[in-house]
Order: C-alpha cells, then sequence, then structure tokens
C-alpha cells in the first residue's frame, strides 16, 4: 500500500487549479501483493511527495527508490489485504500520521490455477478476498477519507486487466476472469454512487493486457517454464507502461472522466 500526504498548512486540492491534477493530489495509496502489477507506480511520481506501501514488497521498493535518489519519500506500510481488520487499521494509522488519502490506486491482485470443474475453494476464496474485497474495503475507506476531509476532486483507479472484458480460453484463467469482471462492475458502480453523492471524485479503471512481472511464476508456481514461456513469446507491456496509463488518468483536466484504459502489447492476440 502506498500512500503520501498533503504537506501541513498547503490549501485544499480544489484550490490548486494551476496545477496538473496529478500536482494537486499528495495523499497517495497504492495497494500491491508480492507479485503485483506496476511496481514502478510509485517510482514514477515519486518525486511530488511522499508515499507509503504495503505489502511484502513495499518494503524493498521503500529501499530502491532511496537508494536510486528519488527526492520524494516512499514510506511501506505492512498490511495483509485479505484481513479486513489489517486495512482497517492501516487507514487509521494513515489518518492518524498524514491526514488521509486523496488518491487510491487499488493495484493488488492474484491469480491461482483452480478451474471451475476442479478448483479448490481456497484459491477461489484467495482470489475474491483480495481482488474483489480488499479493493472494495480501500475503495470505500479511501471515499470517507476524502469525504471527511472535504477533498472534491479525489480519484480512485482500479488496476483491473483485460480478462475484466473477455474470458480467456484456458482453464486455469476462468475464476480469475470472473473476478475482474467485478472489477469492472465495481467501478462503473462507484462511478455512478459518486454521481449520486454530487461530488467531483473521480474512479476509472486501468485494464493491461500481459505486462511482465512475477505475476505469471505465482500463477504457475509449479510450472516456471511455462510462466516464463508467457513473457518469452511477445514483447510484453512493462511496469512502467501501467504506471504512464496511471499519470495520464491523474493528469486528465478535472472536467475530464476517463472510465477505462484498455492497453495490449501490440503482438498479443486475445
Amino acid at each position: 500500500m502506498l500512500h503520501a500526504n498533503r504537506p501541513p498548512g498547503s490549501p485544499d486540492a480544489k484550490s490548486h487549479s494551476g496545477l496538473s491534477a496529478l500536482a494537486r493530489h499528495f495523499p497517495r495509496l497504492v495497494t500491491s501483493r508480492a507479485a503485483g502489477n506496476p511496481g514502478d507506480v510509485p517510482s514514477s511520481w515519486n518525486h511530488l511527495a511522499g508515499t507509503i506501501g504495503a505489502a511484502g514488497t513495499a518494503m524493498k521498493l521503500a529501499a530502491e527508490c532511496q537508494s536510486a535518489g528519488y527526492s520524494g519519500t516512499l514510506i511501506p506500510y505492512k498490511c495483509d489485504l485479505s484481513n479486513e481488520e489489517e486495512i482497517l487499521s492501516m487507514f487509521s494509522a494513515i489518518k492518524t500520521l498524514h491526514r488521509g488519502v486523496d488518491v487510491c490506486i487499488n493495484n493488488a491482485g492474484l491469480a491461482h490455477n483452480e478451474p471451475l470443474l476442479s478448483g479448490r475453494t481456497e484459491g477461489w476464496r484467495k482470489m475474491i478476498d483480495v481482488n474483489v474485497l480488499a479493493l472494495s474495503i480501500c475503495t470505500r475507506e479511501a471515499y470517507q477519507s476524502m469525504r471527511e476531509r472535504g477533498v472534491d476532486d479525489g480519484h480512485i483507479i482500479n488496476i483491473n486487466s483485460m480478462a475484466g472484458h473477455r474470458v480467456v480460453p484456458g482453464a486455469d484463467e476462468h475464476f480469475y476472469c470472473a473476478t475482474k469482471y467485478a472489477v469492472t462492475a465495481l467501478t462503473e458502480g462507484l462511478r455512478q454512487e459518486l454521481r449520486e453523492a454530487k461530488t467531483h471524485i473521480r474512479a476509472t479503471s486501468i485494464s493491461p493486457g500481459i505486462v511482465e512481472t512475477e505475476f505469471a511464476f505465482r500463477h504457475y508456481d509449479s510450472d516456471p517454464e511455462k510462466a516464463a514461456a508467457v513473457y518469452e513469446s511477445i514483447k510484453c507491456l512493462k511496469a512502467a507502461d501501467i504506471a504512464s496509463a496511471v499519470t495520464y488518468v491523474l493528469s486528465a483536466p478535472p472536467h475530464v472522466q476517463i472510465g477505462d484504459v484498455q492497453m495490449r502489447p501490440v503482438e498479443q492476440v486475445s
């Protein structure tokens, strides 16, 4: 989980009309699993302010950002995103130490090789817990944080997947696809509820195709050769490509609602 705070005494976000949306938003929070999608998201705009991260790799990423000489600060926060109590505790700590969150990027996600006809319930449950419930809990808590502080131009970005727009022809992907279809529906539902609440907070889904991360190696943990083949077959997207999409979305003018960004490697067929 990554978060950054607005400097004490700085004006409200809505008064920064002369700056880009990205520069206006200081408190940023990015969920991440050990094999989460864009590890480069925080480092790509870490120079704008401090940032807080939760999950195992957040500790490593914080050290890498520091050694790389980034001017911002990445603050790691360890949190089990399958445990609601830990998520709520994290938000409570962020409120106490950093006032709250203006931008929430739900990046955590995982897949298990659990087909519909033979998969283990435990594997299905883990995918739902992280891909659907954790995303929803973080979204709710981030919105409450914004509302409590009168932030009317915040942003909630869900890192979705092309699997949330078409069913992949592979039994090991079907349940994962179902959780990503849920993210597609949740993002649009969130947009509608934000409009009903008469707020200018925006909701966006970013749906990448194949991104070269540790994702496939954890998905096919018992078959590393199969995992490696996923990334060797074509020129894949990089984490930095997803980070660029996040930056693009956050930089959109305040009156522009970007609903979904679908992006694939040029060589990807499905």
